[in-house]
């Protein structure tokens, strides 16, 4: 792209005429503006004007016969009654290919200090999900750089997997690993509400140099407005989709999708819907099943956007509403456990309770076969592990657990370890761990020193 197909993206957007309202009320959080209801549409922007020549964005919630109420994406401090508005249309975001390597906020404008192009195409923020109809399958099975997913928990081109975790588990560091190391094209991260002062920690210790070369980030800090937040998610899915009509594979990390729901509730509840899903208004479901709809396969012959949305989970509760909404319209997920991570071993995947949804289609029957007998023997020794840790359980009770606590140690450091030669020697490495080597018997010589 050239620089004049960025001044025509923003020619376009000129309009010969401009119209203003008036704040006529300022009610809690909401404005009111009136002289705007020839034009004004629920999701279009305002831009105020305060009499200190300072400017405030706000959007438009709701609409009366005389009104239009918006919430300012800001502090609302000098806003006085009379100040002028005028009206914009709703805030799209034209990605361009030039954005690759770099760090956003959800508007489109660049964080990292540098100048920014945008594309010729301005995507709206909520665009449907492709046709159900004409959409592809899932492809093929992914090298993702890890040897759990890519055998027990297979990622494939266009799944979409949620990521359960709490605070503190390692869920930064395990989507740092993805985006570093699965197979795709280009990789878009969106990073919603979190920590200022970790985003360039997560830029250069955790995502590295190598791993900005080829990524998209969008973030917005958890002391943005609330309509700033919720911005984050939907406009790295136009990011994602940009790539993805270009028939490339896209990466999409969105952290967390907890926060997006967090933030939707805030401008939710001011927009004057009832709080009734655990303080949840109700459009949450379809914000967060509209969003993950429209990643996975596209269009037969088109790119693809293989997703992870992270959920956080407060006290490891898999039924709290985002947390259940979310696992309903995925292909996978994967739960994290604060217990495994405190006995050191991470990832801190509980595979027992994660599931990929991709299987077992995408593998050979001798790797279901491997991925099965995994999980059975993960199963026997979880059932028997309160008795073997307390030393009740005598060996020979049960040969199944006999066998499960032969090869526990060796699964274990198993799901921890990184894959090194693709997903061959991934399965390879699972029938080591399945199939161990018997211990010799003691030569006599060693007997004796015994």
């Amino acid at each position: 792209m050239s620089i004049f197909d960025d001044m025509r993206a923003q020619i376009t957007e000129l309009r010969p005429v401009r119209v203003f309202g008036q704040i006529s009320a300022i009610d809690g959080q909401l404005l009111a503006v009136r002289g705007l209801n020839a034009s004004a549409r629920i999701g279009d922007w305002l831009a105020v004007e305060t009499r200190s020549g300072a400017r405030i964005g706000a959007e438009i919630l709701r609409l009366t016969p005389t009104e239009a109420l918006a919430l300012p994406n800001g502090p609302r401090d000098g806003l006085a009654i009379g100040d002028r508005a005028e009206h914009r249309t709703a805030r799209g975001i034209a990605p361009d290919d030039s954005w690759i390597g770099r760090v956003i906020d959800p508007f489109g404008q660049p964080l990292d200090g540098r100048a920014l192009l945008c594309g010729p195409i301005q995507r709206a923020l909520h665009a449907p999900a492709p046709d159900p109809a004409q959409r592809g399958r899932l492809g093929a099975r992914l090298d993702t750089g890890m040897c759990v997913f890519d055998t027990i928990l297979p990622v494939v081109e266009g799944q979409r997997l949620g990521l359960f975790a709490g605070s503190g588990v390692g869920k930064t560091m395990l989507l740092g690993n993805f985006a570093r190391q699965m197979q795709a094209d280009v990789v878009v991260i969106a990073l919603v509400g979190e920590r200022g002062r970790e985003l360039r920690e997560f830029l250069e210790d955790v995502l590295g140099e190598e791993g900005r070369k080829r990524a998209v980030v969008i973030t917005a800090t958890s002391d943005q407005p609330p309509l700033t937040r919720r911005r984050c998610a939907p406009a790295a899915m136009c990011v994602a989709e940009h790539f993805r009509d270009q028939g490339k594979h896209v990466l999409l990390l969105t952290d967390s999708i907890t926060r997006m729901a967090e933030a939707h509730r805030e401008v939710a509840l001011e927009g004057g819907e009832d709080a009734s899903l655990r303080g949840y208004p109700p459009s949450v479901v379809h914000q967060i099943t509209a969003l993950a709809e429209r990643a996975g396969p596209g269009r037969d012959g088109v790119g693809a956007i293989t997703a992870l949305f992270t959920v956080l989970v407060a006290g490891s509760d898999m039924e709290e509403p985002v947390a259940d909404i979310l696992r309903g319209v995925l292909d996978g997920h994967v739960v994290m456990d604060r217990v495994i991570a405190e006995r050191g071993r991470f990832p801190a995947i509980d595979v027992l309770r994660s599931v990929s949804r991709s299987l077992p289609q995408c593998a050979r029957p001798e790797e279901n076969a491997r991925i099965s007998e995994a999980r059975r023997l993960l199963g026997a020794y979880d059932r028997a592990e309160m008795m073997i840790q307390a030393g009740l359980y005598e060996k020979g009770t049960d040969p199944l657990v006999d066998r499960a606590i032969k090869v526990w140690p060796l699964l274990d450091g198993f799901i921890a370890e990184a894959a090194s030669g693709g997903i061959k020697q991934s399965f390879a490495r699972l029938a080591r761990c399945l199939e161990p080597p018997a211990t010799p018997p003691p030569t006599p010589k060693a007997a004796r020193r015994a």
